[in-house]
């Protein structure tokens, strides 16, 4: 079985817990994720089976899509409902103004990233040191909020993004409170896309108990690369895992050996291409 599964997670589950969950229903052992959410966090999460545990970094690295809402006036040491309040404001925030700094977002800017989550500073996750009251400097990452609109503006406000790689919402709640002179802090998270990919396509937990699932192929997943019959003496080639010249003009390659697909080459040079998976 190799392929992926689009799951639409719960909120108080892990990633880790709906990996472990499908595992076991699915029977095999060769399953991971691609992008965390938080345990608060709900919406798409995929799951990569099989040979397609390799395919993480090619399916991280695509814009994600969320739906959030947070509310103005406090802030907790999480950043999302889930934390501790630590800070308050009383400052009454117009409507205009948050209209105007919500759409200020929509740009590219070095991101604090939280305390709590598991980034690694000299060898030891953020939230070790937090649960240590242990004094860290956060680090900072470019980030690059695509598009920003805003859903509604009332008791809670609510948006919906398109984000690079590594951008927390969270911390994007937690500025944009900031460039209101207050305090902001996340209420709710959803994940509709990833990539291509998007949350009326996934399957729920007892989906997936209940057979009632699709696995998305690698053919699929590489609906746009180039396919490729190959001969005998090319096929000793690939199966060896061979460095090819790039003849393709394509960045992934998928070699097919009598009608079957055996390979997925992905492109690292110019000029040269080496497998990505092997079947």
């Amino acid at each position: 079985m190799n392929g992926i599964i689009l799951i639409n997670k719960e909120r108080g589950y892990t990633s880790r817990d709906i990996v472990n969950i499908v595992s076991k229903i699915l029977n095999t052992k060769k399953i991971g994720h691609t992008g965390t959410l938080d345990p608060m966090a709900e919406g798409l999460l995929i799951l990569t089976v099989g040979k397609c545990t390799k395919l993480c970094d090619y399916l991280t690295s695509e814009y994600k899509e969320y739906i959030a809402e947070f509310k103005l006036g406090y802030l907790t040491d999480t950043l999302d409902d889930t934390g501790n309040i630590i800070k308050r404001s009383n400052k009454i925030v117009q409507k205009d103004e948050i209209i105007n700094i919500i759409n200020s977002y929509k740009k590219e800017y070095f991101q604090t990233v939280p305390l709590y989550s598991a980034v690694k500073v000299n060898g030891k996750k953020l939230y070790e040191y937090a649960r240590n009251n242990i004094d860290i400097e956060l680090p900072k990452r470019k980030v690059i909020i695509k598009n920003i609109d805003i859903l509604n503006i009332g008791e809670t406000i609510k948006i919906k993004c398109l984000v690079s790689k590594g951008t927390y919402i969270r911390s994007l709640i937690d500025d944009i409170g900031k460039s209101l002179g207050t305090y902001a802090t996340m209420t709710k998270l959803v994940r509709i896309r990833q990539g291509n990919y998007i949350i009326d396509n996934s399957y729920t937990i007892e989906d997936i108990k209940n057979n009632n699932f699709k696995i998305i192929t690698i053919e699929e997943i590489f609906n746009e690369a180039e396919r490729i019959n190959i001969d005998n003496e090319l096929y000793q080639r690939v199966i060896n895992g061979n460095i090819l010249d790039n003849i393709y003009n394509n960045e992934y390659v998928l070699f097919f050996y009598k009608n079957k697909l055996i390979s997925v080459y992905k492109e690292y040079e110019k000029s040269k291409i080496k497998p990505l998976i092997m079947l």
